[in-house]
């Protein structure tokens, strides 16, 4: 697919867009996840767009030619990279580094030092490779759904 970067923008994500973010998550090549089984896991288009509301999960979002093709959310109190999610058409791009990276920088702002991410274990993932290769490490912990922690560390030096 050839996309002309004029066509493709990056913006804060507002809370009222939360139902296309949940139809997204459901179209990922990888670890696509239903809007049922969101549900089930606690969440919902109103528990997401709460925590957009209060400031706890900020996200950047991108959009080619008005069309919602990934975005990227981050935990301020924590560190913790919640999500990350990109329609498969739009892998390679440099879209999910990028969304990555503005939610990194946020969450830096918010003085955070350590970052972390639940990643595959499975080296065959396409997630496993893609954090590894910018600058994630594993920490030998597992979270609650069995998957790596890995973590970012920000240059201290001053």
């Amino acid at each position: 697919m050839t996309t002309h970067p004029a066509s493709i923008t990056f913006h804060p994500a507002k809370a009222e867009d939360t139902p296309a973010f949940i139809a997204l998550r459901g179209k990922t090549r990888q670890n696509a996840i239903s809007a049922e089984r969101l549900a089930e896991v606690g969440i919902t288009t109103e528990s997401w767009a709460d925590m957009m509301r209060s400031g706890s999960l900020p996200g950047q979002v991108c959009h080619h030619d008005g069309q919602l093709v990934g975005y990227c959310f981050g935990e301020r109190d924590t560190g913790e990279i919640i999500v990350l999610a990109l329609l498969p058409e739009f892998e390679g791009l440099g879209i999910g580094k990028t969304l990555l990276e503005q939610i990194m920088e946020q969450l830096r702002a918010q003085g955070h030092q350590r970052l972390f991410l639940g990643c595959s274990s499975d080296p065959a993932s396409r997630s496993y490779g893609f954090y590894r290769y910018l600058g994630w490490t594993a920490t030998g912990e597992t979270d609650k759904y069995g998957d790596d922690v890995l973590e970012f560390m920000f240059n201290t030096d001053r």
